[in-house]
């Protein structure tokens, strides 16, 4: 019965496809009341219609706008009233080392993966207080462990693993609860939108994944949402500060 949402305000961030998308759509089935945000409002209102009874309310923006990532709290309380669960979803992946990746691309790196999740926690975090709910950050398993090639990505994910153990021990007295999920290798478009990957590139990289997670397979979007719903619940009423890692256990592994 933990695991019902039914009367619960659930925020998800970057809900249009991927593990966003599959989150909301199995907390919706859950009974979740949800409010969803992306960039694409076509696929938003698909993901919308396989969420169960309740209408999701939509909220189109730029999380790297301001002004945007304010207007959806400001909408989800407004049409809501109140805010139980924040799952900060959204994020990009760029290729590139130190030789190669601009300030650029690590600037548009963090105010997506680190400046974004930070403000709009920071804006969450009163009316989360009122409802002594939680917040689950979607992280990586390259928040723990090092990859190369993916440098400004990694720092971003460590950046939010560091984030979450700091927010949830200042909020603990509050008792709202603050973790994350770090998913290893999972099949969405993310390696192929933002990532620069090509269709061969991709499948060699899907490929290789079979030798790189303990487990011998990539991931699927179900795995890790059923995970977040998992932190997001009351089953969880205990847990703060982790950062789970739902990769197979690829975190566990060291070349021999």
């Amino acid at each position: 019965m933990n695991m019902s949402f039914t009367g619960k305000v659930v925020l998800v961030t970057g809900a249009s496809s991927g593990i966003g998308a599959a989150t909301a759509i199995h907390l919706g089935q859950l009974g979740a009341s949800l409010s969803l945000s992306g960039r694409n409002k076509q696929n938003l209102d698909k993901v919308a219609e396989q969420c169960g009874k309740s209408k999701p309310l939509i909220i189109t923006g730029e999380l790297t706008n301001e002004n945007d990532v304010k207007n959806i709290i400001d909408s989800t309380i407004k049409h809501y009233g109140k805010l139980d669960v924040l799952v900060n979803n959204a994020g990009i992946l760029d290729k590139g080392c130190i030789e190669t990746t601009s300030l650029e691309q690590y600037d548009n790196v963090f105010n997506v993966n680190v400046r974004s999740v930070y403000q709009l926690t920071a804006l969450a975090v009163p009316h989360l207080i009122k409802t002594k709910g939680n917040i689950v950050n979607v992280s990586s398993v390259t928040g723990l462990r090092a990859f190369p090639g993916v440098l400004a990505y990694c720092m971003s994910k460590a950046a939010v693993d560091q984030f979450t153990r700091c927010v949830a021990l200042e909020l603990a007295p509050k008792q709202v609860r603050v973790n994350a999920v770090n998913p290893g290798v999972v099949v969405t478009n993310l390696h192929k939108t933002s990532g620069g990957y090509t269709n061969e590139e991709l499948k060699a990289f899907f490929e290789h994944s079979k030798e790189t997670h303990a487990l011998g397979r990539t991931g699927d979007v179900l795995e890790v949402a059923k995970s977040i719903a998992f932190l997001a619940s009351d089953d969880a009423s205990f847990i703060t500060g982790a950062t789970l890692p739902v990769d197979g256990g690829r975190h566990a592994m060291c070349p021999r």
